[in-house]
């Protein structure tokens, strides 16, 4: 897939983007028939593309083996329906590697994830990531976020650079992103791609398109397909009723809880999938288990929004 093909796919909001939970055995060991299974149904469900060993995926937790064999299985469980994004990162060489382990496992794209532990310069970012563009015919994707953070310059000389399609901002300063679409806008022929990466961007996402950024990842929809299709729809229909009722009764209790624990971004969705009927096994150290009177709370979460849902009919 061309980095026009990517952009074009991923540029017409036909659902949620789906970044699945890696499944473990009880072994410990990466279980990739569970974890087809969990693709298969997310595709099925609407995803729009499959976001395949990024940060809910638990990239940091993955060996290289373990992150090809997990691409590889993506690519096999959708079937070419919609296109597999797979993380890389680390190093820059490292970074390199694993771009070239999912284009060998026919990945469609990449996620660049930040750069391990360094806070480098915008000069030093612009080399990492355009080495990773360079390492592949695959189109990318760059997060900003933590300790990989662009000014509207950057952005621009990223959007000029030979490869790069989209930036996924998991920052959340909206005053930033709207120099820096307002920025690529007037200075980059042609379409760049947006994408809201906060935990549980459904509850900015309302925010973001307001300064266009209209794609976000949903990590609901690992667990809760239904109410993360219900909010995508209402959201793209303008009715505003709906996106009202599931944010007040559904996502706002959820990211409530899911700052009562660190790690819970990726825990307790995992946590989600599991109460789904699933058995996607635990998070990897350093991410620990939720506590269980939080998945009990969970459980009620979930029961609440998909009540919402029939409220809604």
């Amino acid at each position: 897939m061309t980095p026009a093909d990517l952009a074009a796919r991923l540029g017409i909001p036909s659902g949620p983007l789906f970044f699945p939970v890696t499944a473990y055995g009880p072994d410990g060991a990466v279980d990739l028939d569970t974890y087809r299974a969990h693709v298969r149904r997310g595709v099925e469900a609407g995803a729009a593309a499959v976001f395949a060993c990024c940060g809910t995926g638990e990239f940091h937790a993955l060996t290289p083996e373990e992150f090809e064999a997990c691409v590889r299985a993506a690519v096999e469980a959708t079937e070419g329906r919609v296109p597999v994004v797979a993380g890389a990162g680390y190093g820059t060489a490292l970074a390199v590697r694993y771009a070239k382990l999912a284009e060998a496992a026919g990945a469609d794209g990449l996620l660049a994830l930040p750069p391990y532990l360094v806070i480098a310069g915008q000069e030093g970012l612009l080399r990492h990531y355009g080495e990773i563009a360079a390492a592949t015919a695959l189109p990318v994707i760059v997060y900003q976020r933590d300790n990989a953070v662009f000014t509207p310059d950057t952005v621009v000389e990223l959007a000029h650079t030979q490869g790069i399609v989209g930036l996924k901002d998991g920052l959340g300063d909206l005053d930033l992103m709207q120099r820096i679409v307002s920025a690529v806008r007037s200075e980059v022929p042609g379409g760049f791609l947006y994408f809201n990466g906060l935990p549980t961007a459904e509850q900015t996402q309302l925010a973001y398109r307001a300064v266009g950024v209209p794609l976000y990842s949903s990590a609901v929809f690992c667990f809760a397909p239904e109410i993360a299709l219900a909010f995508h729809g209402a959201l793209e229909s303008g009715d505003r009723a709906t996106v009202d009722r599931l944010l007040d009764g559904f996502y706002r209790p959820f990211v409530e809880l899911r700052a009562q624990g660190r790690g819970y971004a990726v825990a307790l969705v995992k946590a989600g999938v599991r109460l789904r009927g699933l058995d996607v096994g635990e998070v990897r150290p350093p991410l620990h288990e939720p506590a269980e009177d939080h998945v009990k709370r969970l459980a009620q979460i979930i029961e609440r929004g998909y009540a919402l849902l029939e409220e809604g009919k």
